[in-house]
């Protein structure tokens, strides 16, 4: 299942849907914007049980894009600015792995637990470094705001 929303994305799902299948374990792959807005979903079959449907993918991304938020908080605070890679969380039946996608983009994958983190990990970056231009995402505009560039 693939399912793309905006913007560049629609050119996106593919790249989702090769993490997927080069990473063995994997089950969702998710392109969100920093404020957790998806833009891009690529999930596998669910054997494992949980399908990635439009509800539980808006979960998911608001999931991520707090886990970001909290990273980034800690950098500002207790690492100079540093700015965050990746936040990983184990569960004992999951790993989630949240990094930065480029500006205002964050990319979360969901991985089984027999799932090789450092492979995952890996591969994550390769896929972010090759495409980072193409992940970002531009800030929203306020409500009743004129489009940029126009009056």
């Amino acid at each position: 299942m693939s399912d793309i929303r905006t913007g560049h994305a629609d050119r996106l799902d593919w790249l989702l849907q090769n993490l997927l299948v080069k990473v063995p374990g994997t089950r969702h792959a998710l392109l969100l914007s920093s404020d957790g807005l998806k833009r891009a979903v690529a999930s596998t079959k669910a054997e494992h049980g949980v399908d990635l449907d439009d509800n539980s993918a808006d979960r998911l991304a608001a999931l991520a894009s707090g886990l970001s938020s909290l990273g980034r908080g800690v950098g500002q605070h207790f690492a100079d600015g540093g700015e965050v890679r990746q936040v990983v969380v184990e569960l004992t039946t999951a790993l989630l792995f949240v990094s930065s996608a480029g500006s205002g983009a964050v990319l979360a994958v969901l991985a089984g637990p027999n799932t090789d983190p450092g492979t995952l990990g890996y591969e994550m970056g390769m896929l972010v470094k090759s495409v980072r231009p193409f992940l970002s995402t531009p800030a929203r505009q306020p409500m009743g705001a004129p489009p940029e560039g126009r009056l």
